[in-house]
């Protein structure tokens, strides 16, 4: 019986800047699923599919203000040729700072589809009639202004592999990843045991494997409640849990 062969996710991309994604594809985890073909990225550059003569992919904005948009037409054709490269029914998504707020689960929800076409914008934007036509969900990575969305597309492109069959080496990393259980990571510590006075904390050289769940767990709570308490907002503790939180709580000075 041969090897069972994994589903590949497919990303479509379309960008002005097609190279920046070799630091996808020739580089780290990425590199290894695309060459174990785990995922595919295809980049389409809208200035393969401009009319203008000069290869002009943007104009200004009806209306005045300052800068540039990118135009209907380029980017129209470069998602149309991407659709049809991607399987079917793929979804459309747009890097925008007016986007929903990226996190784990947008991400695990990314990751069901199967297959996705980002279009990473430049410019003071792109003609809002492309969005109302060919985008199904705009994406932003959080409150702050880039220079274009192909950075925001490789965070997306990145996170999503990680959730795909093969790519990690063990499945569960991406399941005990910070976030995926709603909590901050716990502190980790590596040879040697002391590094100035700093020793590795007791418990995890003890050997004592529940000791070192439990405490695990314990610092993923209290760093998730010093640190991102919104975190916690709605999350249901069960019993062994708010025990460990006030333990930790007491332990830090902490209200």
């Amino acid at each position: 019986m041969g090897r069972r062969l994994l589903a590949m996710y497919y990303f479509g991309v379309v960008s002005l800047f097609p190279e920046m994604f070799d630091a996808v594809t020739k580089y780290g985890v990425t590199r290894r699923a695309c060459e174990n073909e785990l995922i595919k990225v295809e980049a389409f550059n809208p200035r393969d599919y401009t009319l203008d003569k000069f290869g002009n992919v943007d104009a200004k904005p009806f209306g005045g203000g300052p800068g540039m948009l990118m135009q209907y037409q380029p980017l129209h054709d470069a998602i149309k040729v991407a659709r049809e490269h991607a399987p079917s029914g793929t979804k459309v998504v747009c890097l925008s700072p007016q986007g929903k707020q990226l996190d784990h689960s947008l991400v695990t929800k990314f990751h069901s589809w199967g297959s996705m076409i980002l279009i990473a914008g430049r410019y003071e934007g792109i003609d809002e009639r492309v969005l109302q036509t060919e985008v199904d969900l705009e994406v932003s990575i959080g409150d702050y202004v880039l220079s274009g969305g192909e950075l925001p597309a490789m965070c997306i492109i990145d996170a999503v592999s990680r959730l795909v069959p093969g790519v990690l080496g063990n499945i569960q990393n991406a399941y005990e990843d910070t976030f995926a259980q709603g909590l901050l990571h716990f502190p980790q510590y590596t040879r040697p045991e002391e590094i100035n006075g700093l020793k590795v904390p007791e418990v995890l050289v003890s050997g004592n494997h529940e000791k070192i769940r439990q405490w695990r767990l314990q610092q993923a709570l209290g760093r998730t409640y010093e640190r991102r308490p919104d975190l916690l907002e709605g999350r249901e503790l069960d019993k062994l849990e708010r025990k460990l939180l006030k333990a930790y709580k007491e332990e830090h000075g902490l209200n």
